[in-house]
């Protein structure tokens, strides 16, 4: 793929880039030694404004003693199977549903999907690319859209979960089975460390955001005009869709199969998978979660390199959200995309891979 707008590599060649000087080092597992190739820490955070809260912790230790038992949310049971209950509901009326109807809930998906991967998950957890004022105004709206909690609060959940993968500081922690790291865990009251670990994250890039703050503001009344709203009044107004049928599939449909791809990522690319870059960590490469998840699926790369703009190293294969930014960089409304070079990206491979790029 030709790299658009100038790219920013991160490679061990000071010709390349002034960020990324590769070092070696070996971190205890256990019982096991884990050698990995790790950037500098302190060239991350100069280039991304001192941001490193998306790398993993290696000193945090969970605590001695029984768990916490398990907290039901009631409400959040409750009111995930009706939505469910809606969905199949609306599945069971597509038939019923005017061709238009199908197209604007497809367009309804594709908007909020991008406004969690592209905005959320790549552009403010992770810095992984800068984004012009309207852009981020595009990205908040389809965030909205969305409904996946508002940006402040999806980025604080998404780098602990980074910092502390696999651990009872992890939110959707996957080691707790696959129901609990796909949509049990918010049915049930967090870990006393997640909450700990994420108060004390420095979230003062996100905070600096004037959009998001205003996302954060005004969230409840912008979910219920563009995630609920919009997606019924769209096809009812315009080309005369039966109330029903404008509720249940763009809106109710489509917002339930927003919310399991990106539940995918959490459960079925913590599990599924082969791990050619990192086999000492869960994460996985799962081509059939990108495919739902607008390529979030490449998940040992991207817990690997969590700062790689594209979260792959294949450029735009099963990743329409990287399509889409490269799109808006050659449009000049984003720039200054990171991404990991081919031998910072080889390297770690043949350091702590499972082998399994060598079959292709």
């Amino acid at each position: 793929m030709p790299q658009l707008c100038g790219a920013r590599e991160f490679s061990s060649a000071s010709s390349t880039t002034t960020v990324g000087t590769l070092i070696s080092r070996v971190a205890r597992n256990g019982d096991a030694v884990v050698e990995k190739d790790l950037l500098s820490h302190e060239d991350l955070a100069k280039d991304r404004g001192d941001m490193i809260d998306d790398i993993f912790d290696e000193t945090y230790r969970e605590k001695e003693g029984p768990k916490p038992p398990l907290r039901y949310v009631w409400r959040n049971i409750i009111l995930m199977s009706l939505l469910h209950l809606g969905a199949i509901l609306g599945l069971v009326l597509i038939p019923s549903a005017k061709i238009q109807t199908l197209a604007w809930a497809i367009l309804c998906f594709l908007v909020s999907a991008l406004g969690i991967t592209a905005g959320s998950h790549r552009l403010w957890s992770h810095r992984s690319y800068k984004a012009t004022l309207p852009l981020r105004i595009f990205l908040t709206i389809a965030n909205s859209i969305a409904f996946q909690n508002d940006i402040y609060e999806w980025v604080r959940d998404h780098r602990v979960h980074h910092k502390f993968s696999e651990t009872d500081a992890d939110p959707h922690n996957a080691t707790r089975g696959f129901f609990f790291s796909h949509i049990g865990w918010l049915l049930v009251r967090k870990h006393p460390d997640v909450i700990e670990k994420g108060q004390k994250l420095d979230l003062s890039d996100v905070k600096a955001d004037k959009v998001v703050m205003f996302q954060r503001r005004y969230y409840k009344p912008s979910v219920v005009l563009l995630c609920f709203t919009l997606p019924t009044v769209v096809p009812w107004y315009f080309w005369d869709e039966s109330i029903v049928i404008s509720f249940f599939i763009p809106a109710i449909l489509r917002y339930t199969i927003g919310l399991n791809a990106t539940w995918l990522v959490n459960s079925a690319a913590h599990m599924f998978g082969n791990r050619p870059y990192d086999q000492n960590i869960n994460p996985r490469e799962n081509p059939l979660v990108s495919l739902g998840a607008l390529g979030e699926g490449f998940h040992n790369y991207h817990h690997t390199f969590p700062y790689d703009y594209s979260t792959s190293e294949f450029g735009w294969r099963f990743n329409i959200t990287t399509a889409f930014i490269d799109l808006m960089c050659l449009l000049g409304l984003a720039s200054d995309r990171k991404k990991v070079s081919k031998e910072v990206i080889m390297a770690r491979k043949m350091r702590t891979g499972d082998g399994s790029h060598k079959s292709g």
